[in-house]
């Protein structure tokens, strides 16, 4: 299918519309368990509307991607964080920590952080979904690199499920069919599924909405909306029978609720937002995804001016570190909107979007079937590999335990397991394990070299170095574990080096691996 212009530029303008409108709409809700009632914006905004920290963050990563397009990822990711983005909320400052510390993502969305499955970042889903229109098997990489900066787990599943839903959104407008899609993104066993089809059941079988609200919350017990409140205030009126949760668990009733309330408002935009806020905890965020994803759904043109004309396009950020250079802070959708597309073909390539088509620029789009999550199962183990991609599908991916840390070259690619930790201890060996990859780009059978470099004091126990096989076929790696002991190192923090070479090329890459001491 080929997405023309036009139409793009109206969704991409809804898009963000949609998120200013919804966030707007719930910020004065924010962080209470109640049920609200509402029907319109309930701040003044003859002065224009507040900061919208949901949209903001994303212009972070708009700038991100300006200057290094595809070849983005959470690395590069983490330097803007660290370099762009002031709050230390919760997620947001362990992520900052965790990078300070020298830990490379995953490591930094998982280490030490409570709020790892919380909201921070199923509600920075939309900028991927612009720039991967009707292609949710690109968009939901990128916000893979996007969550594992400060989240894990659950908090991760949400942004693949809002990316997935929002790219296929660009060309697919079945509310029923866009859920199954973005469902198969993410691990069936997960709270975050589990939460979403509580929400479909319980409009499937005509539960009424604020009932609704409670089996949700229920099935995944959440805590955003308790964070103020003591333990014995918590079950006032119309929380009685809600489970309290465990901290920091929020990401999945609040995608939850988001479902619900579009499934509920039954294609009405207003009625749809003020649902999502009517079911309390992080109504801010809820209802600026549902906006995002119903503007995408309709395109700008067709959100009703009641909800639009208020906020006069504007935009506020909350979030942006405007004194460092680097980032242009648009003040408008419209600004927004017209940088998002300036980025889109370089992002995407002209495999993708053609620049010069006869009717004018066009999106080659996926329809169908093909918006789905591939498999790695959709290929037999070892068959001749040539040809094939050699990424896993995003569903493995985000399955992957959050200890590996991957690194992509130009001829191979590396994922480091820490072993379900990062600490080392006196009079306890310590391993590693390396894998080495083929790229689905520079396909040959290869010859892979592995090393490590460590400092004084540590002594390898099997070996500093191997020379593997890395064959091409489907599924093939070369894979080694290294075992050390650090009787004799005196420093609390271990650094040291693991380089991947290929016999016969000239290139290689170098992983610094980093081990807190913990006696």
């Amino acid at each position: 299918m080929k997405l023309n212009f036009e139409a793009y530029k109206d969704k991409v303008m809804g898009c963000w519309a949609g998120k200013n409108i919804g966030g707007v709409l719930g910020a004065p809700f924010e962080g209470i368990r109640q049920v609200n009632e509402l029907d319109f914006y309930t701040q003044d905004l003859s002065m224009g509307p507040p900061p919208n920290d949901d949209l903001d963050l994303q212009i972070v990563w708009l700038a991100a991607v300006e200057r290094y397009g595809r070849n983005v990822n959470a690395s590069i990711l983490g330097e803007y964080w660290l370099s762009y983005v002031i709050p230390n909320w919760v997620e947001y400052g362990t992520g900052k920590a965790n990078l300070r510390a020298g830990l490379q993502p995953p490591l930094t969305g998982l280490i030490d952080n409570t709020y790892k499955d919380s909201c921070g970042c199923y509600i920075r889903s939309e900028i991927w979904a612009c720039l991967a229109p009707g292609h949710p098997e690109i968009a939901t990489r990128y916000a893979y690199e996007d969550a594992i900066v400060d989240h894990s787990g659950e908090g991760m599943y949400g942004e693949i499920f809002f990316a997935a839903l929002q790219s296929a959104a660009f060309v697919e407008s079945d509310t029923m069919k866009l859920l199954d899609i973005a469902l198969s993104y993410i691990p069936e066993s997960s709270k975050t599924a589990k939460a979403i089809n509580k929400a479909i059941e319980c409009y499937q079988n005509n539960v009424e909405f604020l009932e609704a609200r409670k089996q949700i919350h229920n099935t995944a017990p959440g805590t955003f909306g308790i964070q103020s409140i003591k333990l014995s205030d918590i079950k006032v009126d119309g929380n009685e029978g809600m489970e309290v949760g465990t901290p920091g668990f929020d990401a999945p009733e609040n995608v939850a609720y988001t479902v619900a309330a579009w499934l509920y408002g039954e294609g009405d935009f207003g009625k749809s937002l003020c649902l999502a806020v009517a079911c309390g905890e992080d109504t801010d965020c809820t209802g600026a995804t549902l906006g995002a994803t119903l503007g995408i759904i309709s395109g700008a043109a067709a959100l009703p001016s009641k909800w639009t004309t208020p906020l006069d396009d504007k935009i506020v950020t909350l979030c942006i570190d405007k004194t460092s250079r680097g980032i242009w802070v648009p003040s408008t959708v419209t600004e927004l909107t017209d940088r998002v597309m300036r980025t889109m073909p370089l992002f995407l390539g002209q495999d993708i979007c053609d620049l010069f088509a006869k009717e004018g620029m066009t999106v080659n789009c996926r329809t169908g079937e093909e918006l789905y999550c591939n498999k790695t199962t959709d290929y037999l183990l070892y068959i001749n590999g040539h040809g094939k991609n050699e990424e896993l599908p995003i569903r493995d991916l985000c399955s992957l335990s959050p200890y590996v840390v991957r690194y992509s070259f130009p001829a191979f690619q590396v994922m480091i397991d820490y072993m379900d930790s990062i600490f080392f201890k006196t009079g306890e060996s310590r391993k590693l394990k390396v894998t080495v990859i083929n790229s689905h780009t520079m396909c040959q059978q290869q010859w892979a070299v592995i090393k490590v470099y460590m400092p004084t004091g540590i002594q390898l126990l099997n070996g500093a170095s191997v020379e593997l096989p890395l064959n091409n076929l489907y599924g093939s790696k070369a894979e080694t574990t290294f075992e050390f002991n650090a009787d004799l190192f005196e420093g609390a923090k271990l650094e040291f080096i693991v380089d991947v070479s290929l016999a016969g090329r000239h290139s290689s890459g170098s992983m610094k691996v980093t081990l807190m001491r913990n006696n």
